[in-house]
């Protein structure tokens, strides 16, 4: 039976996090020919090329599910000493993925409740909703905020509720390019802000609303509060969950622009192990957002 061992798996996943032999040598205290001789043990243990040598390193297929297990066993081990009343047990990172919106409003504030009374570091991997499961599937992290419903292979998966997005803009906005109202043609001519070239929200609200989606000039802005800023500060019209917009529309500083909100309902989805550390990790994020969003319908 093959073996897999876990300083050799340990070795792979430092590779595959710092993207070099040399930075996971330093990471590790090694050198890097001993870091070199420890993935060439590694692949000739499994019989298969686990690492693709590009700038990044990446893992291949079969090296993502080291890089997993090599993630599973450290988050195990570190469980039980834990529990075993170690007082030197280390620091364990836990890598985690969230769309931008809610890293910026509400995602940090669980976090740093749980680090404040575990050993615990967080690796967080912004990116969006509907990507996020991806980085369970290779690995790269044990948990994400996700879009999916569906669970990953070996996930398990709780709804946290639905983040709703109405269309804003500043009054001045309004008056330069939307004064005879949100019409299907002022919409075709109106400065849109988009996240970056992947969300499709504000193209969703411009079909629905019988407006041509890819005909207004549209802003690039790829971070959730410089978004938001970008809104407010009248650069172009778009769209904002409640967090963000709230205080702004009822001071006056931001006008709605009527039509159906687009809701995106959210996820919570872990890999399936009995890891006290990961279901407490959990129930923070759960009860926080079930504390901050709307409900999942259905």
């Amino acid at each position: 039976m093959m073996r897999i061992s876990l300083d050799l798996a340990e070795t792979f996943a430092a590779i595959i996090d710092e993207g070099t032999l040399d930075a996971a040598a330093r990471r590790l205290h090694l050198t890097p020919s001993a870091v070199s001789q420890r993935l060439k043990t590694l692949e000739r243990q499994v019989g298969r090329v686990l690492l693709v040598r590009s700038k990044p390193a990446r893992a291949t297929e079969a090296g993502r599910a080291v890089v997993r297990l090599a993630r599973q066993l450290a988050l195990l081990e570190h469980d039980a000493l834990v529990e075993l009343g170690d007082a030197e047990a280390g620091r364990v990172s836990v890598p985690l993925a969230v769309n931008a919106d809610s890293l910026g409003t509400w995602f940090l504030a669980p976090l740093a409740r749980l680090s404040a009374r575990r050993p615990v570091v967080f690796d967080l991997h912004r990116d969006d909703q509907d990507f996020t499961a991806g980085l369970l599937e290779s690995g790269t992290v044990m948990a994400a905020v996700t879009s999916r419903a569906e669970p990953v292979a070996g996930c398990r998966v709780l709804p946290l509720g639905v983040m709703r997005y109405r269309a804003v803009a500043t009054p001045a906005f309004v008056a330069e390019w939307l004064s005879d109202g949100a019409t299907p043609e002022s919409l075709a001519r109106a400065p849109v802000v988009d996240f970056d070239r992947r969300d499709d929200l504000q193209t969703g609200w411009l079909t629905g609303r019988g407006a041509d989606a890819f005909a207004p000039p549209r802003h690039y802005v790829p971070a959730s509060n410089d978004y938001a800023r970008a809104v407010t500060a009248g650069l172009g019209w778009g769209l904002l969950p409640g967090f963000q917009s709230a205080r702004q529309l009822e001071d006056g500083e931001l006008v709605a622009l009527g039509g159906r909100p687009m809701d995106v309902a959210l996820y919570w989805q872990q890999w399936n192990l009995r890891s006290p550390l990961l279901d407490e990790v959990a129930e923070e994020i759960v009860t926080e957002a079930r504390r901050v969003l709307d409900r999942v319908d259905g």
